[in-house]
């Protein structure tokens, strides 16, 4: 298979403070832990609330045979979705059990960490697609509505909301959450309406992608996250598709080389399978890659969520949102309206975070803490971050008090200094060019900003609240990426959090 490799990455970085390390040990497989607060509620935390319920004794056994006990009773935040005594009973007789004793200690452990999100979420936070944080297990819960009710991973129904507790919420559940084990390629080619896709993926070779799980990365392991846009039988077949010999007839492609990268049929397939994993509650309007990372898929978020759209026609592919958003162990599965086929889709804003980045994405502090480089070893740490100063700073904080800022993270600097991102590939086209970069401050910079470079901006002021980061125009012939540079002129720290490029008509 020719996929442009996204595991060839390496990294290195310095070990966080004991405390952080042993809760991330705790919690090995959470991608989103939050920095810890102090708690001022008089309620129970969740270990003694759950406890102290009778129609929750089977969860509160659950919570102590995985010794998870000490951990629910500190500060937190934590959110957990809390299975009554029914829906355990009911989830023993599923699996062919009797009791909790004859489950194995590690499917006990995945069972509870299942349930388990290490950050505050209400109700309120709760929209269609999934939580923003991953369960401790490292796996997205996958959030939709039934009228007024709240379905978690598409049965599981919110029955009782918003249980406040000393250290986060318990949300009461009628339906035990089952840990997701299937891969996006055995998710689809189990169900017998996506045949002709999954054969599709198989002819192509993308399965062997789809498939994969995690690897080794460095000392540790990495998840693959990815997002597949399906096409079922029954809209294949109203263009005379009816099988994967069809399917590449009609892409116009060799039937002899499918797994070429520069193959019609492949390029088809691919274009169906995007990088990360995106939710329909993660969707803005931007482009997103696809595997290869030479192309991009065009969404735009407004009255409907739309797949390149284009605005000369109005026309645009659209999800069949009902049997979209369903859940695989590295990925989202979405089911769309149209064959959706490949073209290089109008230019649209592309947003690049200057922390999301597959390398430092691996890091134990992301979405936790703090994390310091510095020195020469630090200067090489990441393969499109590179930085001159006394060193290089993840910051991480929750409603931080300054201009938000994605994912409540960004990267920080202090002195004088020079810091530069290459971004993903941008659609070829005409754009102006701004930061999400925070100002209003006697501690910030002054700094000038170079565009692959070429200097767009001199003497922006980030002292001043009213500074607008904006860097001028850019025309691009190409599709590719682009270097973006900050250089410290005045003395400061930087929060650097966001370089967007909106598309000028």
């Amino acid at each position: 298979m020719n996929l442009y490799s996204i595991f060839k990455i390496t990294r290195k970085y310095q070990a966080a403070i004991l405390f952080m390390v042993f809760t991330s040990l705790l919690f090995s497989f959470c991608t989103q832990q939050p920095t810890l607060w102090n708690v001022k509620s008089t309620e129970q935390v969740a270990s003694d609330y759950i406890k102290s319920k009778p129609e929750f004794s089977e969860f509160a056994k659950l919570v102590e045979m995985t010794g998870l006990e000490p951990l629910l009773g500190i500060r937190g935040p934590y959110t957990i979705m809390l299975p009554n005594n029914d829906a355990m009973f009911a989830y023993y007789k599923e699996k062919g059990k009797t009791a909790l004793t004859d489950f194995d200690m590690k499917s006990l452990n995945i069972l509870v960490r299942n349930h388990l999100v290490t950050n505050e979420i209400s109700t309120g936070d709760i929209g269609l697609g999934a939580l923003r944080d991953t369960n401790a297990i490292g796996d997205y819960i996958v959030t939709e509505f039934d009228g007024a009710d709240i379905v978690l991973n598409k049965y599981s129904k919110i029955i009782n909301r918003d249980v406040r507790l000393a250290n986060g919420y318990a949300h009461v559940i009628d339906h035990v959450l089952d840990p997701i084990t299937k891969d996006l390629y055995t998710m689809i080619s189990e169900n017998p309406s996506f045949k002709i896709f999954s054969d599709g993926l198989k002819a192509s070779g993308i399965k062997d992608t789809l498939q994969l799980i995690s690897f080794p990365y460095g000392k540790r392991t990495a998840r693959t996250r990815f997002t597949i846009l399906a096409i079922p039988d029954t809209l294949f077949n109203r263009y005379g598709i009816n099988n994967v010999a069809d399917l590449i007839k009609w892409t116009g492609a060799n039937p002899d080389s499918t797994t070429f990268l520069n193959n019609q049929f492949y390029r088809y397939m691919e274009y169906h399978c995007l990088n990360g994993t995106h939710y329909l509650s993660d969707l803005n309007s931007q482009l997103y890659p696809i595997l290869s990372h030479d192309n991009n898929v065009l969404m735009t978020i407004d009255t409907d969520y739309k797949i390149n759209y284009i605005s000369k026609t109005k026309k645009y592919t659209g999800f069949y949102i009902p049997q979209s958003n369903t859940p695989a162990k590295n990925g989202a599965i979405h089911v769309i309206n149209g064959l959706l086929p490949v073209i290089e889709p109008e230019p649209g804003v592309f947003t690049q975070e200057t922390t999301d980045y597959f390398d430092i994405q691996q890091g134990d502090y992301i979405g936790k803490y703090y994390m310091k480089w510095s020195g020469a070893e630090g200067q090489t740490t990441f393969k499109n971050i590179k930085w001159k100063g006394d060193y290089l700073l993840y910051y991480y904080k929750v409603n931080n008090g300054r201009t938000p800022i994605l994912h409540n993270d960004c990267l920080s600097m202090l002195g004088f200094w020079t810091l530069e991102i290459t971004t993903e590939k941008v659609m070829k086209g005409h754009y102006a060019v701004s930061a999400n970069i925070w100002t209003g401050g006697d501690d910030l910079p002054i700094f000038d900003v170079y565009v692959d470079d070429v200097r767009a901006a001199a003497n922006i002021n980030a002292r001043l609240s009213s500074t607008k980061m904006d860097f001028g125009e850019v025309t691009w012939t190409k599709t590719e990426p682009h270097r973006v540079k900050l250089v410290c002129t005045g003395w400061g720290v930087v929060f650097w959090d966001t370089v967007v490029f909106t598309p000028i008509k």
